[in-house]
C-alpha cells in the first residue's frame, strides 16, 4: 500500500472552494484500477482539512497522480491556503 496525505489549512473564506478542489482532485481518482480509497476530510479539532489517498503501490500513485494534479491545476492554492500544503507519501513499515 501507498498512501498520499495532504493536510490543508485553508483561509476561513476560501475553504468551500479548497474542499470543492479536494472533491475534484479525488473525483479524478475514483473508478480507477490502483486506487484502493479517497477521501476528503475535515479535522473536528482545528480548521484543517485532510486529503487521504490509498493506492495499491507507489506505482499505481505515480500512474494516477497526473490525471488527479490536472484537474486541480489552475487552482489558486497559493491564495487559499494560510501556509504551504504538509503532504506527506506513507508505505507500511
Amino acid at each position: 500500500m501507498f498512501t498520499l496525505m495532504s493536510i490543508h489549512h485553508p483561509h476561513p473564506e476560501h475553504r468551500e472552494a479548497l474542499i470543492e478542489s479536494m472533491h475534484r482532485y479525488g473525483d479524478a481518482l475514483r473508478g480507477r484500477e490502483g486506487l484502493v480509497s479517497v477521501s476528503t476530510l475535515a479535522d473536528a479539532g482545528s480548521d484543517r482539512l485532510v486529503g487521504l489517498a490509498v493506492f495499491t503501490d507507489r506505482n499505481a500513485f505515480e500512474r494516477l497522480a497526473p490525471l488527479a494534479r490536472a484537474a486541480v491545476a489552475d487552482d489558486p492554492f497559493d491564495v487559499w491556503e494560510t501556509r504551504e500544503i504538509d503532504g506527506l507519501a506513507l508505505t507500511e513499515v
